[in-house]
């Protein structure tokens, strides 16, 4: 068994690695740039190394500065977590050139999996099913154009060394074919240094099924049963649950089995997943599920699988790793209950999702939940890498006893002053089709704004607020002769007049009254008041500031009318227009890359172009005033 090892990521999978490894009595090295010399997998491990400024490509993407850092710290063996470098097969083979164990697939599984084209090939050679598509080597526009007209409409634009939901468009129809092509290279280029694709048709009624592989170095590969990612946004997953709903043993027999001959087409050694798509218009048929990729790393939901098996998946890769079988033999595996994962990210859905980076004040997890995370209270989420604050994990025996205890998780959760998905979890949870396991990838996007949850308090929520006050206020705290229950008893007592317990609290949209006399306790309301003196009241996962005096300008900031700003920093990598121009509600103005993806900026009404201070190229900050749109009919 190794004895110190590296871990060459950041975040909650470099947290979840480090205990892990501690707990096998593994010394642990973390690796850091300048934007996380305090974080929390920096704080965990037994030693940290320097490698570099905060951009990704100049700290965790530079495979040199991380082999140095494990020799120069002793360490036997490298772990890439997933990102950054997990993928990357000549990192890989770096590492075992250095003299190092490398805790992953070989170089060459990498390689063969690593570009989407080769890799159905080799499934198909190995009778694993794939999607109807184009793979060949003509990258034309012409070429992929007339290819996309005989598969027909919709189809996919994929990037070949994509993944992620990066790189990744579906083309609506024939006229918009080159503009999503340009698109798609664009970010693949940018995320993957390769603008090469490849085409598949549009199955209708999509599920994502995924099935956990793992193999050793003795020739041994068994499964870990599959998990469903069909609740997705824009490709990226968003719930992910194991097993799959309405998977009877027959199909999941079939599909996990041609996971297990994937594996061993490319002799594959640990963790990593064999990702399928399903046409799921007439239920989960092992003849109409398909080949997508594989992910030659652990994955992000790999929590849900080690809930229903009872597995430690890093142990088993660091014991694999170490020259050590596979722990256990496939007909000793089974499937204990349901797990369900949710992502908790620092996005704002009032603003499409856009990451919402900054310092996290109060951070209450629900304690009755698996929380895999990289920050505490007092840490931040920084705009350099990838927004997650935490995955949360249930189990239950079955897959509505799981589901109500994600709602109750996320329903008794809060993070300030940071914006985030939480609400927006919630109400995907509570769908009446993830109930009725009435899935596909598409679902979200269908129901659209009904999955948005309220960004200013109701009237409920203000009085349960003030409710939450009033019990807690210190001088009332410091009445230690009354019994907290006749405390509670005389609120709003008046002689002669009406029980009142108005009060003014302050949000960051203005000041609020509340009656705390109108809150009813155990109607689906977490009210927490930190010591900061700050109150949250959280109802359907969604969390609402209210502060006692009057600060509510904190997180306030706007723009008049018709400008347009920068919703977080990044890179002006498009602009469509120039001073003077007359545009359209909702046509695209310019395209902003962060964080390796692009987010168009749109007119928000008609109007005309009056200021334009955006330049192709350039770097902006967040709530940059990037352009300024007077409306149509004004002087």
């Amino acid at each position: 068994m190794i004895q110190s090892l590296l871990i060459a990521n950041r975040g909650e999978i470099a947290c979840r690695i480090n205990r892990t490894a501690r707990e096998m009595g593994i010394r642990t090295v973390a690796v850091y740039s300048d934007a996380d010399a305090k974080a929390l997998h920096v704080r965990m491990a037994d030693e940290a190394v320097h490698i570099g400024p905060s951009p990704a490509a100049e700290s965790y993407l530079v495979g040199e500065k991380i082999i140095a850092a494990a020799k120069d710290t002793g360490a036997e063996a490298i772990h890439p977590g997933y990102g950054f470098l997990s993928e990357n097969a000549g990192f890989a083979r770096a590492v075992k050139e250095a003299g190092l164990v490398w805790v992953g697939p070989p170089p060459e599984a990498i390689e063969a999996m690593g570009l989407k084209d080769s890799a159905k090939q080799l499934m198909m050679d190995a009778g694993v099913p794939v999607t109807p598509g184009y793979l060949g080597e003509d990258q034309s526009v012409e070429r992929l154009k007339e290819e996309a007209d005989k598969i027909g409409y919709p189809v996919l634009i994929k990037a070949v060394a994509g993944g992620g939901g990066k790189g990744m468009r579906k083309v609506e129809k024939a006229a918009n074919f080159e503009a999503d092509l340009e698109s798609c290279r664009r970010e693949a280029k940018a995320s993957f240094s390769n603008d090469e694709v490849l085409l598949e048709k549009w199955i209708t009624s999509p599920r994502h099924i995924e099935v956990q592989v793992f193999g050793d170095s003795h020739g041994n590969v068994v499964h870990l049963f599959e998990r469903d990612c069909s609740l997705q946004r824009r490709h990226q997953k968003v719930i992910e649950e194991a097993p799959a709903p309405g998977m009877d043993e027959a199909t999941r027999e079939e599909i996990c089995a041609a996971a297990v001959r994937a594996a061993k087409a490319v002799d594959y050694e640990g963790a990593g997943t064999i990702e399928f798509i399903a046409d799921a218009s007439e239920g989960l048929r092992a003849d109409r599920i398909f080949f997508m990729e594989m992910n030659t790393r652990l994955q992000v939901e790999h929590p849900v699988t080690e809930e229903i098996t009872g597995v430690d998946l890093v142990e088993w890769q660091l014991r694999v790793a170490s020259g050590e079988p596979i722990p256990l033999k496939q007909e000793e595996l089974s499937i204990n209950g349901w797990a369900i994962e949710a992502r908790l990210y620092a996005e704002d859905p009032a603003k499409g999702f856009l990451p919402s980076p900054g310092r996290i004040d109060n951070l209450y997890l629900y304690d009755r939940a698996r929380i895999e995370t990289g920050v505490e209270e007092g840490d931040s989420v920084s705009p350099f890498y990838d927004p997650m604050i935490a995955k949360i994990v249930v189990h239950g025996d079955n897959r509505e006893g799981a589901r109500h205890a994600l709602l109750s998780a996320l329903n008794n959760s809060y993070v300030s002053p940071l914006q985030t998905n939480q609400g927006f979890l919630y109400e995907c949870a509570a769908l009446d089709e993830f109930a009725g396991e009435a899935l596909d990838t598409g679902l979200i996007e269908r129901k659209g704004e009904a999955l948005m949850p309220t960004i200013q308090p109701a009237q409920d929520v203000i009085d349960a607020a003030v409710w939450r006050y009033r019990i807690d206020m210190a001088d009332w705290e410091a009445c230690e002769d009354f019994p907290r229950s006749m405390i509670n008893a005389l609120f709003g007592f008046r002689l002669n007049a009406d029980a009142r317990n108005q009060i003014v609290l302050h949000t960051p949209y203005g000041p609020v009254t509340g009656d705390a006399s109108r809150h009813k306790t155990g109607v689906g309301f977490r009210c927490s008041m930190p010591e900061d003196g700050q109150i949250f009241v959280t109802k359907r996962g969604q969390t609402y500031p209210f502060f006692v005096r009057g600060n509510e300008t904190a997180g306030a900031a706007s723009a008049a009318d018709g400008a347009i700003l920068a919703p977080m920093p990044g890179k002006v990598i498009a602009v469509d227009v120039a001073e003077g121009d007359s545009v359209t509600a909702g046509q695209r103005l310019m395209v902003l890359e962060a964080m390796k993806m692009e987010h168009a900026l749109t007119a928000p009404f008609d109007g005309t172009v009056t200021e334009l201070s955006a330049a192709t190229g350039g770097q902006v900050q967040v709530d940059a005033v990037l352009a300024v749109v007077e409306p149509a009919g004004e002087d």
